[in-house]
């Protein structure tokens, strides 16, 4: 798939299948506009995909913030003038059970899963429309299916996906596809970010092998090839899809 002229935005790119998802687009081609909250991260990666041939800007925002769409959208116009695909893979988990989730961890929950997304989506749909571009959102398989103990972020992911089909609808006549992927377990920082100790983590991935009916937690650079897959030509007649990928998690009961 190349992605050679086109500019793309991806939100989370410090790490991840953020950081995983602007990398192969680097090495489609494309122009890519890295947003993430770490400057320092964020210039390291620039550099890297630089080294690797690829173009790339860095845009250090909160995207929660009142101002940071129309600053990140701004960044991709004022780098490459235009604006081809949006990638929201910026996003937070918290544990809590209904009675342990106060009304703090509730509103981080869905100001970083699923404002931040609508409010870009918002912010780059005049630039879409003229690029006839793209969206991606990258929500999980917890917006599928309802698990324990991560209450708000089931919530959170699941309005992703809604808001991706309903977003695919209204975009529909812009020329603007809108799909998400829905990963199950991969190996990245989410967890260990919301303060999950390194020998929880290592015991939450080894169950992760029998909770995946194939076996194993997945790895960012599986779900980024599915991420441009979804951004590419390729998928021109697709639009409001929520896939899973997640090594046939959303097949079982809880377990």
């Amino acid at each position: 798939m190349s992605f050679a002229n086109k500019s793309i935005i991806v939100t989370g790119a410090t790490s991840g299948i953020g950081r995983a998802t602007a990398e192969a687009f680097g090495r489609g081609g494309a122009s890519v506009v890295l947003v993430g909250r770490n400057d320092t991260v964020l210039v390291e990666v620039a550099n890297a995909m630089r080294g690797a041939g690829g173009r790339a800007v860095t845009c250090c925002a909160d995207v929660t913030t009142d101002g940071a769409p129309d600053r990140i959208v701004g960044a991709a116009i004022g780098a490459f003038g235009r604006l081809d695909v949006l990638v929201n893979a910026a996003g937070v988990i918290a544990s809590g059970a209904l009675e342990a989730t106060t009304d703090e961890i509730w509103d981080a929950m869905m100001a970083v899963n699923l404002r931040a997304p609508f409010r870009l989506m918002r912010a780059a749909a005049p630039h879409l429309k003229a690029s006839h571009g793209a969206v991606v959102n990258v929500s999980s398989v917890n917006g599928l299916r309802s698990f324990p103990g991560v209450l708000a972020y089931c919530v959170s992911k699941a309005g992703v996906d809604h808001l991706t089909r309903c977003a695919a609808i209204e975009m529909a006549p812009l020329g603007v596809r809108v799909n998400a992927v829905n990963p199950g377990v991969t190996v990245t920082n989410l967890h260990r970010r919301s303060g999950m100790g390194e020998a929880q983590y290592a015991a939450f991935l080894e169950r992760s092998k029998e909770t995946h009916p194939l076996g194993r937690p997945g790895e960012p650079d599986e779900v980024a090839e599915l991420v441009l897959f979804l951004a590419s030509d390729r998928a021109g007649w697709m639009t409001g899809e929520t896939i899973p990928i997640d090594g046939g998690r959303h097949l079982t009961c809880a377990r």
